[in-house]
């Protein structure tokens, strides 16, 4: 099973890599063609391609990055690194898709000539090289190279649309169409800019993850015997997937060190149903009182109910 694993692990980081290596070579001759056919479509496309190639890179590097082991300078591991990628490429999105806004505009109010055939023939590259790069994350096990798969399909639509602005071009020679489609492509790419942005900031302040129901793990190891009441639950994201979960348990009819075991097995058992990296379980007796006078909300706790 391991040795499964570890295959997984390289074939992912080999996948990632031909990906990054692909998309950056073909955004930098984007930029040079989009500049060349005096195509803000294509330039505006290479913005997006751009933030597929700090993705991919950030990705791949995360890739191995996030094999460290925890040491004394993070003692959570290295996960958490992919989160300031994440941001780090957002904002180079919205910087990018500003300069392709006030380009477009400017061409939609003075129109200019593009040359549809040099269109044509990179939208047939562009749709071979996504569409190759998608084809070899599409079959990936890890979470990261199936979302970057999905970015690279999206690609693969954007110079569709690229190719079909180009042919009509070819035939009737309607300049604010190649613009219209810029700020198109670009208003697209800031609505998922904004929403990654919002999700990767909401991690970083330590929200609580959306696919883990606290108040369901509350009513649970409250279910469990000799359990009186929580306190101090705190369930927060390490990357967006793996999660942290802390909590003080305050017990009550404890008489031997035996009853204390099964019920932190127990709580451990249901832990281990949710997708939690690490977690940290406090135990107080009915005679202990709590040292944190004041529970998550800054409330002070009643000691009496711990509630």
């Amino acid at each position: 099973m391991s040795h499964d694993h570890h295959h997984h692990h390289h074939t992912s980081g080999k996948n990632l890599k031909i990906a990054f290596f692909l998309n950056l070579a073909f955004t930098i001759l984007e930029f040079i063609g989009g500049l060349y056919v005096n195509s803000i479509a294509i330039i505006s496309d290479a913005v997006h391609d751009l933030g597929d190639s700090l993705s991919l890179g950030t990705s791949w590097y995360l890739d191995n990055k996030s094999k460290q082991k925890a040491d004394n300078k993070f003692s959570f591991g290295y996960r958490r690194f992919s989160l300031l990628g994440a941001l780090i490429n957002s904002l180079v999105l919205i910087g990018g898709s500003i300069y392709v806004i006030y380009e477009a505009v400017g061409r939609i109010l003075e129109p200019e000539h593009s040359n549809a055939e040099g269109m044509i023939i990179f939208a047939v590259v562009g749709v071979a090289v996504n569409g190759f790069a998608a084809w070899k994350l599409s079959s990936g096990k890890t979470l990261n190279e199936k979302v970057v798969s999905w970015h690279l399909m999206e690609d693969v639509l954007g110079w569709v649309a690229v190719l079909i602005v180009a042919i009509v071009l070819k035939f009737q020679d309607i300049h604010y169409l190649d613009p219209a489609l810029s700020l198109l492509i670009t208003i697209y790419i800031l609505w998922n800019v904004f929403k990654r942005l919002k999700e990767t900031l909401f991690i970083f302040l330590q929200g609580a993850p959306k696919d883990i129901d606290s108040e369901e793990i509350k009513a649970k190891i409250k279910k469990i015997t000799n359990v009186a009441s929580l306190h101090h639950v705190h369930i927060w994201s390490l990357e967006g997937e793996n999660h942290v979960f802390t909590a003080h348990i305050k017990l009550n009819n404890i008489t031997e060190f035996r009853q204390l075991l099964e019920v932190k097995e127990k709580v451990k058992d249901l832990l281990q149903e949710y997708n939690f990296d690490h977690y940290t379980i406090e135990t107080e007796l009915d005679t202990e009182s709590c040292s944190l006078n004041a529970d998550s909300s800054g409330e002070k706790v009643n000691f009496e109910h711990k509630h």
